[in-house]
């Protein structure tokens, strides 16, 4: 069990419907003491998932900070996946469905494999106010205003 799972089922509280969360990213460069970078949103549902973890998309050896926006977003899809060529298994994942409030993302052209945010998207995605999006549990933090 992954320790988003473990989360959802152990602190139910804090993945409840209608809480502030917050998702973050530093990006690149210098690490901030505050990650710059976020989607912050309330929670719609809540859930434990088993899902099918396979093999990464992409090149054995080549680093996410190698890819293009494309093959990361590839990878970013497909995460939880298997680096090391493992055997496929099934894991359970504490998954977050959250309506977006507000964000900030980079859009320098080296940040564009560097996160799941980047030039107003996350993932493959055009952030808007109100619309929904999952992430899983551990990857939120509660939001602090």
């Amino acid at each position: 069990m992954r320790p988003s799972a473990r989360l959802v089922e152990t602190w139910p509280d804090v993945v409840a419907a209608g809480r502030c969360v917050i998702y973050r990213e530093a990006g690149i460069g210098p690490a901030a003491l505050e990650p710059p970078w976020f989607v912050r949103g309330h929670i719609v549902a809540a859930e434990v998932r088993t899902r099918r973890v396979a093999s990464c998309p992409g090149s054995p050896g080549q680093a996410p900070g190698q890819f293009d926006r494309e093959a990361f977003n590839r990878l970013a899809l497909a995460w939880p996946c298997l680096t090391d060529g493992g055997a496929e298994r099934d894991e359970r994942i504490g998954m977050v469905r959250l309506a977006v409030s507000d964000w900030e993302t980079p859009h320098e052209r080296r940040a564009a494999s560097a996160g799941r945010l980047w030039r107003g998207m996350y993932i493959d995605r055009e952030l808007r106010r109100d619309m929904e999006i999952e992430i899983e549990a551990d990857q939120l933090g509660a939001c602090t205003q």
